[in-house]
């Protein structure tokens, strides 16, 4: 696994971020025949809340993200983007795996999307996640908090 770390997100991120989400998710946003190469990134740029975003830094360059945006019921799992030629490393899993650590040891169930027929979604299968609801584009999943850790 490379060395990676991870530091807040700023404004300052959001083109960055934008190109990598249109590029990660390309694929299965073609095969689903919902690839629109302006709107991939301007649903980034609308919905990108730096406050809860974390950039992913590898080198000491930018790598990727991750959002975990607080709700009524859960926290939501977003923007989760890798380089492609980072993926498969390692480095997805262990920061997925940190993050849920601080969730169960808060009590905080998580949600999260993924788009049909992702390879993501065996990694969050891996994790803990089950299947929610799901409709032609979408697989929505949810994890509750591990009751082990939780209050300890």
């Amino acid at each position: 696994m490379a060395d990676w770390e991870i530091r807040p997100a700023s404004v300052g991120d959001i083109e960055a971020v934008a190109e990598l989400r249109a590029a990660v998710l390309r694929a299965d946003l073609e095969r689903l025949g919902r690839y629109d190469e302006r709107r991939v990134r301007q649903r980034l740029r609308g919905g990108f809340a730096p406050a809860h975003t974390w950039v992913i830094e590898v080198g000491g360059a930018f790598a990727g993200c991750v959002s975990l945006r607080p709700a009524a019921d859960a926290h939501w799992l977003e923007h989760f983007y890798l380089l492609p030629r980072l993926q498969g490393r390692g480095i997805g899993a262990a920061l997925l795996r940190r993050l849920l650590e601080g969730c169960d040891r808060d009590g905080l169930r998580v949600r999260l999307n993924v788009l049909q027929g992702s390879a993501a979604r065996r990694l969050y299968e891996r994790h803990g996640f089950t299947l929610e609801a799901e409709d032609p584009v979408d697989v929505f999943m949810v994890r509750e908090p591990a009751p082990a850790v939780r209050g300890a």
